[in-house]
């Protein structure tokens, strides 16, 4: 799938956030090696710890549904009133996630604005001292 298409899908994602507190919404379009793309948008709670992000959104719906390998992620966000988006990166948290279902020699991560305008990076770009899997022998 061209990574512009993937861009569209985590823009169409992003307008599904429910970001009531801080009013920054982001969007993620996880693409499986399955073909299967799983949008995914930050949820926020009152309480704070319990927000999820866009990212991790995607993937526990993708595993949730059986998918456990994947070729590239998507992402974009920014206020929900911006007339222009800034490049969102993954957090930490989101990248460790990252870490547990994907190569980070090979995962794409998609950063941008729209789907003309967007740069591309491996996990292990984004996370070079990563922890995975691999770590514990498995």
């Amino acid at each position: 799938m061209e990574r512009s298409k993937l861009m569209e899908l985590a823009l169409e994602a992003r307008q599904m956030a429910y970001t009531p507190y801080s009013h920054f919404k982001v969007g993620a379009a996880l693409l499986g090696k399955n073909g299967v793309v799983y949008k995914g948008c930050n949820i926020e709670n009152a309480s704070y710890t319990p927000t999820n992000c866009a990212e991790r959104t995607a993937f526990f719906k993708a595993v949730s549904e059986g998918q456990y390998e994947f070729e590239a992620i998507a992402i974009v966000g920014g206020a929900e009133d911006a007339k222009n988006l800034s490049v969102c990166s993954p957090c930490g948290v989101c990248r460790q996630v990252m870490m547990e279902f994907c190569d980070p020699d090979t995962f794409e991560v998609v950063l941008g604005t729209s789907p003309e305008d967007y740069q591309v990076y491996t996990l292990k770009e984004l996370l070079p001292l990563g922890f995975g899997p691999a770590n514990l022998g498995k």
